[in-house]
């Protein structure tokens, strides 16, 4: 077991059975098929009767959908320095849409309601490119949490300066459980939130929620441009229709959250190590010793060029696998 990421696991076997029982027979093709339906249903139940919702298979490609509906090529979001959508996207908001991401230095991944207040009043004239929208992570790439009022004090913020709000919610279900909380909780004065269902179990489901009427009126228009309209929707469909119909996604999150708060526990009780953040969801950043690094090469991942480095549980990770690790880890420092 490698804590180099969620992405390493598998899929959950209840999702690989809605798979092979999506494969019974032909169906409508590009979404217009009962189990596409009942997935659209269920997203609505969770998020509210106003929500549409359109699938996709990356996240990159739901958060670019989700800011293509709220930016104009003149236009640019605020996120923080560390986003995925600024760090890890490869540019692609930027190249797709033609608008711009304005990273801002945060403490912990968040952001605050005075950063939206400075992006919001910034002089832009002809001259830049106008403030538009907000997009924050839920929880961070730092493993931070905004609480739900959080949320909703920095919704409110955006949308009294004429900003919309985008929560990129590739992990939502780990805040969710977290926090104790539904999932549309989490999303309440959202405009769009990037939901995914890859990190929770699924073999390639993201979901792009439009909780705006008013953005949702091209969804379907932006799914295709952005190439995520799938001939055969319904395998994408039948993965949130796994994970949402019942509490396999809280299972799933919380299992990776409780395993992750075991591992940072046996993490910090090692000599010279220092937790970098609160281990909040299934993220543990810790400062490691120069002589265990190259002992844990592949055990976690380097976060940056000093000796901060991120140990990541998943849906299936157990005790156990924890267990095994700690023994790893203590034969690190003992060399």
């Amino acid at each position: 077991m490698y804590f180099v990421s969620d992405n390493n696991a598998g899929a959950h076997p209840a999702v690989l059975a809605a798979l092979a029982a999506a494969n019974n027979g032909h169906a409508r093709s590009y979404g217009a098929d009962p189990v596409t339906e009942r997935a659209e249903a269920l997203f609505k139940r969770h998020f509210g009767e106003h929500a549409e919702t359109v699938f996709a298979v990356t996240g990159t490609a739901a958060n670019v959908i989700a800011l293509a509906a709220m930016l104009r090529p003149y236009d640019t979001a605020l996120c923080a320095d560390s986003a995925h959508v600024f760090t890890d996207e490869c540019g692609a908001p930027e190249r797709f849409i033609g608008a711009r991401l304005t990273a801002v230095p945060t403490a912990d991944g968040r952001l605050t309601p005075a950063q939206v207040v400075a992006f919001a009043t910034s002089p832009y004239r002809p001259h830049g490119q106008r403030p538009r929208a907000v997009t924050v992570a839920q929880p961070t790439e730092l493993g931070t949490l905004y609480s739900a009022a959080e949320l909703r004090a920095l919704a409110e913020t955006a949308h009294a300066y004429g900003l919309l709000l985008h929560v990129d919610g590739a992990r939502l279900a780990n805040a969710a459980a977290a926090l104790g909380t539904g999932l549309g909780e989490l999303a309440e004065g959202a405009d769009v939130v990037s939901f995914g269902g890859t990190k929770n179990g699924a073999l390639a489901a993201e979901a792009v929620v439009f909780l705006d009427p008013g953005l949702a009126a091209d969804r379907a228009l932006l799914q295709k441009q952005s190439m995520q309209l799938l001939a055969k929707a319904r395998f994408t469909a039948a993965q949130f229709v796994a994970l949402l119909d019942g509490d396999l996604w809280r299972t799933n999150a919380a299992n990776a959250n409780a395993t992750a708060v075991r591992l940072a526990g046996i993490v910090s009780a090692l000599p010279g190590v220092k937790l970098a953040h609160p281990v909040q969801t299934n993220a543990v950043f810790a400062h490691l010793p120069e002589p265990a690094l190259a002992a844990l090469e592949g055990y976690g991942s380097r976060w940056g060029s000093g000796t901060l480095v991120r140990f990541m549980t998943a849906f299936d990770t157990t005790d156990v696998d924890v267990d095994r690790f700690a023994a790893i880890l203590h034969a690190a420092f003992t060399r």
